[in-house]
């Protein structure tokens, strides 16, 4: 096997679904309730999740989260965009890249994440947006690190059902072709179209925070059901009462196949 074989066989440890916590927000909206002293909070993540995402300039902040043995992977971002600065009424989703492979290594990262965003409303901003993603993917091949691919549209809370669908499908697919090892992105009505014309794991992320932790866990269910090889939850998975009590239920569900009634009901989950 090679590096990224292995580094992908330990985040799919035993051929099961992957549970990642995001706690990269910091990067594009600053410090969120919940995650306002990310070491403290890192430093609870239930270790039985398999990865956690940051920002590579937390890295060194955090590094006390990966330091032993069974430790989440550590997934590092490697490019900005102001898609993700919608409540400053950016919206155009211009991209930069803000680290390379190599650093992200150095610094202890597992693997490396990737944004995408297209139909952005200008051909030259679209294509690129490939550049930078293509870029970066083939820095990430060549030194033996694992690409997570992410399909991020504008305004994707905001669009209809079918219009999501159609970009979460082609998008995804667009990705593998260009280099992406997996695919974290939106949870679509059709998720199973998504998974099955994508030739990589597909990981449906949580979005905006649900009322209650059993939606939470009803939308994990929902995504594994659909052919998802797992999920990246951030909000959903820290703004909760007892992080670590959610976590567990969530890798229950994403991990053991356990229902999500039944998961929320063993680990108490409340509200």
């Amino acid at each position: 096997m090679i590096g990224k074989e292995i580094r992908l066989a330990r985040l799919f440890s035993g051929g099961g679904n992957a549970v990642v916590v995001a706690m990269d927000h910091g990067g594009h909206a600053g410090p969120l309730p919940g995650m306002i002293d990310l070491p403290r909070v890192i430093s609870r993540v239930d270790p039985g999740v398999s990865g956690i995402l940051l920002s590579l300039g937390m890295m060194q902040h955090c590094g006390q989260a990966f330091g032993y043995k069974g430790a989440p992977m550590a997934i590092t971002r490697l490019n900005w965009s102001t898609v993700f600065c919608g409540t400053w009424g950016d919206l155009e989703a211009h991209t930069v890249s803000t680290g390379h492979p190599q650093e992200a290594m150095v610094a202890g990262a597992d693997l490396v994440l990737i944004s995408l965003t297209l139909k952005t409303g200008s051909e030259v901003r679209d294509a690129s947006n490939v550049e930078i993603f293509s870029r970066l993917a083939g820095e990430a091949n060549a030194t033996g690190i694992p690409v997570v691919g992410e399909y991020f549209p504008v305004q994707a809370d905001s669009l209809p059902k079918e219009e999501l669908h159609e970009q979460v499908y082609r998008a995804s697919r667009i990705l593998a072709e260009l280099g992406a090892d997996l695919i974290k992105t939106y949870y679509t009505f059709k998720f199973n179209e998504v998974t099955s014309a994508c030739p990589v794991p597909v990981l449906g992320l949580g979005a905006a925070k649900l009322p209650t932790q059993a939606d939470a866990l009803e939308h994990a269910e929902r995504i594994v059901q659909g052919g998802g090889r797992g999920v990246v939850f951030g909000r959903n998975a820290i703004q909760v009462p007892d992080p670590a009590a959610f976590q567990r239920a969530l890798c229950d569900v994403v991990q053991k196949g356990m229902p999500a009634s039944v998961a929320a009901k063993n680990h108490e989950l409340k509200g």
